[in-house]
């Protein structure tokens, strides 16, 4: 079984820090994986009309697709950098129909390829030769939430915004927040141990799934889906899910604890003159805003320039070499407000920011969050983008920016060298 789909704009899922190479476009998804990095096919069997038409007895005409129009998108993904060419994608709905696929699939030696959103940049969700694609597109219900407990039970399908908007309803949110929340599923997140803009505060998924359901290549189901956040009977095998990218099975069905919805969200840009100045700042920001900090993104000038100029997006202060965004929350505006406004007094006493905005209105939020959020479509319209995300000690890793600048400052297609990320995320791996 291949990698299951990684579901974060940022990437792949698993983001702790983006260092993006701009390139004029010298090559496209038309190229195949296969002979860009030459790897070679396992000796699994090639896709028959029969198997076609036994899957067509588990899952019916309709939710295969065979015709080449429309397998293309599910080859490539979304960078164009990577592409299969799978001629077969099945759209199971439930458990059973994929535990049927599977056990087939492992009896006749045919690869698989599980697929959620397809939104993630390290093409962990794409076919490398003919993989029959399994997306997991339409096991898309909600199958419960406990406003008690905050305990949340989904098929892996669910799209992160769509759960979202469900839990504010009931005062809860996600206890994870992507940029690509519009079209990643939960099953994806999990199965890439996605991270987001708010691990800061909730921390990984280790923390927030307390189940999983998955099917492994045999087609054996293994039921985890306990909903205790406390329990200490065996092994929690669920842990061997999370992040495992769908080497070990495929997930179709998530139980996660969910967070109330904060009542006061205030949101604060900050321009620094260096990297040394956004470790200082945020050591600071950890100590002066404690509980209430939610979020803490990192993004060097070459990284909004790209914002600003293909996207037409305007950064509300003035150029900075770097630039912090920090958001808090917490239940009561005054208190958040007055913390939030005391840490940005000190830091610009102590010189540490040159200059920043502070907002607390959704729609200035949103404006403000739409720098960060959309960073990798404003990189991706210089051309060719590659993405390379590394997770390294946070005291000297933007050194590899400028190391790579260097390296490349020969090449004639490279348009920019930038990084940028979850600030928080740092640590050796």
């Amino acid at each position: 079984m291949r990698k299951a789909t990684s579901n974060l704009l940022h990437t792949a899922g698993h983001h702790s820090w983006l260092s993006e190479v701009r390139c004029a476009k010298y090559g496209t998804a038309s190229a195949l994986t296969k002979d860009r990095y030459n790897v070679q096919r396992g000796n699994y069997a090639t896709l028959t009309d029969r198997d076609v038409s036994f899957f067509e007895q588990i899952v019916g005409k309709s939710r295969i697709l065979t015709d080449a129009a429309d397998v293309e998108p599910y080859n490539a993904d979304w960078l164009h950098s990577v592409k299969g060419y799978s001629q077969c994608v099945l759209k199971p709905k439930t458990t059973e129909e994929v535990s049927a696929i599977l056990k087939y699939c492992n009896e006749r030696l045919l690869a698989v390829c599980p697929q959620g959103g397809n939104s993630g940049l390290a093409g962990g969700s794409n076919p490398v030769f003919d993989e029959v694609v399994i997306s997991t597109s339409l096991m898309n219900n909600i199958l419960g939430f406990d406003s008690l407990s905050g305990v949340l039970s989904c098929q892996a399908g669910c799209i992160l915004e769509n759960l979202e908007t469900h839990l504010e309803k009931h005062g809860h949110i996600m206890p994870l927040d992507l940029g690509a929340k519009g079209s990643c599923q939960i099953g994806g997140n999990v199965s890439t141990n996605a991270g987001g803009l708010r691990l800061v505060r909730y921390g990984s998924l280790h923390g927030s799934v307390l189940g999983v359901e998955a099917v492994l290549a045999n087609g054996d189901v293994i039921d985890c889906m306990s909903k205790m956040k406390k329990d200490n009977t065996g092994y929690h095998l669920k842990h061997l899910f999370i992040g495992s990218e769908g080497t070990l099975g495929l997930v179709t069905k998530v139980a996660i604890n969910c967070p109330v919805l904060p009542k006061s969200v205030n949101v604060a840009l900050l321009g620094l003159e260096s990297y040394e100045k956004v470790l200082e700042t945020l050591k600071t920001s950890k100590r002066d805003l404690g509980e209430i900090l939610s979020s803490c993104e990192m993004m060097d000038r070459e990284s909004l320039q790209a914002v600003e100029d293909n996207l037409k997006l305007r950064v509300p202060i003035k150029d900075c070499p770097f630039y912090l965004l920090i958001e808090t929350s917490g239940s009561n505006s005054t208190h958040d407000e007055e913390k939030l406004a005391q840490f940005l007094e000190h830091a610009l006493d102590k010189n540490m920011i040159i200059d920043g905005t502070q907002a607390s209105e959704p729609s200035r939020i949103k404006q403000i969050f739409e720098l960060r959020e959309r960073l990798g479509e404003g990189l991706l319209r210089d051309g060719f983008l590659n993405t390379y995300d590394l997770s390294l000690g946070v005291k000297d890793f933007y050194s590899i920016v400028p190391d790579l600048r260097d390296h490349l400052k020969n090449f004639s297609n490279v348009v920019r060298v930038s990084g940028f990320g979850h600030l928080e995320f740092m640590g050796v791996t």
